[in-house]
């Protein structure tokens, strides 16, 4: 069964750069490691050796990950996003009904999250409780401080 996941272009890209990464400098680093290991004599005490066979293991496993990952991917057209309600992909504009502190997120798949950005995983408990909302809605949003109420001020992409 595939796990499509969905990605912005960065995200993909992201992706794209990283398996390049593994592949074409990692990979190879980790065979030569492993052949000056061998060059050294007897394998069965070569700690150098082993070393360089489960680093081998890893990056093959992390290169197969990305490559399914890779292959199951779809890209969001950012362009079709309505704007009427809260969806990925959106940019929420909302207020905290206590203290009237305004804050803009953008909704994103898990992978493009970040926070410094503004930027927020659509499985954030924030994001599922503006999920569907519409602008003048309110939300309450269970946070580590208790329930926060927010108001949907503004929807745009």
């Amino acid at each position: 069964m595939s796990d499509i996941k969905y990605y912005s272009k960065e995200g993909l890209q992201k992706l794209r750069d990283e398996l390049d990464y593994l592949t074409n400098v990692e990979r190879p680093s980790i065979s030569k490691q492993i052949a000056e290991a061998r060059d050294k004599g007897d394998l069965s005490e070569n700690a150098e050796y082993d070393a360089a066979k489960d680093a081998q293991g890893l990056c093959e496993l992390k290169i197969a990950k990305l490559k399914n990952e890779i292959a199951n991917a779809r890209i969001l057209d950012e362009s079709k996003i309505d704007t009427s309600k809260v969806l990925l992909m959106s940019i929420v504009k909302i207020r905290n009904t206590k203290n009237n502190a305004v804050m803009t997120y953008t909704l994103v798949p898990e992978n493009d999250a970040d926070l410094k950005k503004g930027k927020i995983s659509i499985g954030s408990p924030i994001a599922k409780g503006l999920l569907g909302k519409k602008v003048g809605e309110k939300a309450e949003i269970e946070a580590p401080a208790g329930k926060i109420l927010f108001e949907v001020v503004e929807i745009s992409r």
